[in-house]
């Protein structure tokens, strides 16, 4: 894109360029050569005058009277049927400018000067048209490297933002570019990226409603029919075994379709490097939270991986981060580990403010409620994004706010290239 507005804004001034140019540089060699014709014409006819004047009153023609008005490089000559020619100044070659004018008695006055002063002014104005027009086109091109940079780099950019966006990450971006289209695009991606993670969020909460409350009806089923597969009426007895039995492939199937919706809502999960994604959001934030004279600190081992979605970790983090920086004080730490089991990572975000009221506690992960005039959407939107990718977001500690995002390990099978260590047998 970048190219293509270069090339076309470098055309459109090459254009203009040609189409002044040559007009101008021919208009400017012409009218060396007029006036230098003037020029010349004016001084034969001063001549001619003079010339005449001295045949009216009957007397010889004497050319030293005219000198003056002979140019230092010029050669007169003064031309008569009855008389011989008078000639003055040095001899010219066949590059000559030549002007005649009329004298009485059939004479003719025919002075000439070398054509190469001429030529040499008519190149030095055509020098000077093409230089304008190379200094024309090099500012067109300054003008266009600066244009299709302010351009293009906005469209990569709402380019970049449309890929996080379809990678999971749904935080709203504040820049906008001064350039009302871009503008609205950028104003409809952010529209568009709330509208998902809502969506998102009520598709989580309806699968979590639905699978608990299936859950209760099919627990409490199992739990009456379990007696009545030992009713002394063997009718009764093969009856709840064939309920009780349906009751538990009915589980089965709603087990594999809560595993199969969770699998398509972790599509996007892959497993990532922590130590290089929590160095790259650290190096992010680092400036912003500068800015409110505080720092940053990350811990986290080399070579910890976990299996996420990157875009979905950033805004999970992000929120984290941005809620540390507007409500927290201190330093900032992000630490990464193992959990407790060997099937779960930790990431934990703290600071050194006061923490969260008791009151607020349970219901900070509620949408739509704050304890400090935001909009509420925030930490629920973690959540939900902590979810989709089979994670977990809680509030591990009340005071200072600390919260624990719990990640999966990679399987074997997801890590491509890694030679993973055989599992040990009893010899």
């Amino acid at each position: 894109m970048r190219r293509r507005i270069l090339f076309a804004i470098l055309s459109a001034v090459a254009v203009t360029g040609i189409a002044l140019g040559i007009p101008l540089g021919v208009t400017g060699w012409l009218f060396v050569e007029n006036l230098t014709r003037e020029d010349l014409a004016s001084s034969a006819q001063r001549i001619a005058a003079i010339l005449d004047d001295q045949l009216a009153d009957g007397r010889p023609l004497d050319l030293s009277q005219v000198r003056a008005a002979v140019p230092r490089t010029g050669n007169l000559a003064v031309i008569r049927q009855d008389a011989p020619a008078l000639r003055y100044g040095p001899p010219l070659g066949d590059d000559v400018v030549v002007e005649t004018v009329p004298i009485a008695q059939n004479g003719t006055v025919r002075l000439a000067v070398p054509a190469q002063p001429m030529r040499t002014q008519q190149t030095q104005v055509a020098a000077a048209v093409l230089l304008l027009v190379v200094l024309s086109v090099g500012t067109g091109t300054v003008v266009a490297t600066v244009t299709a940079r302010r351009l293009a780099r906005p469209l990569r950019h709402v380019a970049d933002r449309a890929a996080r966006l379809g990678g999971g990450d749904f935080r709203p971006d504040p820049r906008r570019y001064g350039v009302a289209e871009l503008d609205m695009v950028a104003d409809a991606l952010d529209t568009s990226a709330t509208a998902l993670a809502q969506l998102l969020q009520r598709e989580r909460q309806l699968v979590g409603d639905v699978s608990h409350q299936l859950r209760s009806r099919l627990t409490a089923l199992q739990l009456r029919l379990e007696p009545l597969t030992d009713h002394s009426d063997p009718e009764v007895a093969e009856a709840a075994g064939t309920a009780q039995e349906q009751a538990d492939r009915l589980a089965a199937v709603l087990d594999e379709l809560l595993a199969a919706a969770r699998a398509a809502s972790e599509v996007g999960a892959e497993p990532i490097d922590l130590s290089a994604v929590l160095n790259e959001i650290a190096d992010e934030w680092r400036p912003v939270l500068r800015r409110h004279n505080r720092s940053l600190r990350l811990r986290v081992p080399d070579g910890l991986r976990a299996r996420a979605t990157p875009g979905r970790l950033r805004e999970v983090l992000g929120v984290l981060l941005d809620n540390s920086t507007k409500h927290g004080a201190g330093t900032v730490s992000v630490t990464a580990r193992r959990g407790n089991t060997d099937s779960t990572v930790v990431v934990q975000v703290s600071d050194g403010g006061t923490g969260i009221p008791d009151d607020l506690a349970s219901h900070v992960f509620e949408r739509g409620f704050s304890g400090s005039g935001s909009t509420g959407v925030g930490l629920a939107l973690a959540r939900a994004l902590a979810e989709a990718d089979g994670g977990r977001l809680e509030l591990s500690v009340k005071r200072p706010a600390t919260f624990s995002l719990f990640l999966r390990m990679p399987n074997p099978g997801d890590v491509g290239g890694v030679s993973w260590p055989a599992e040990r047998v009893p010899r």
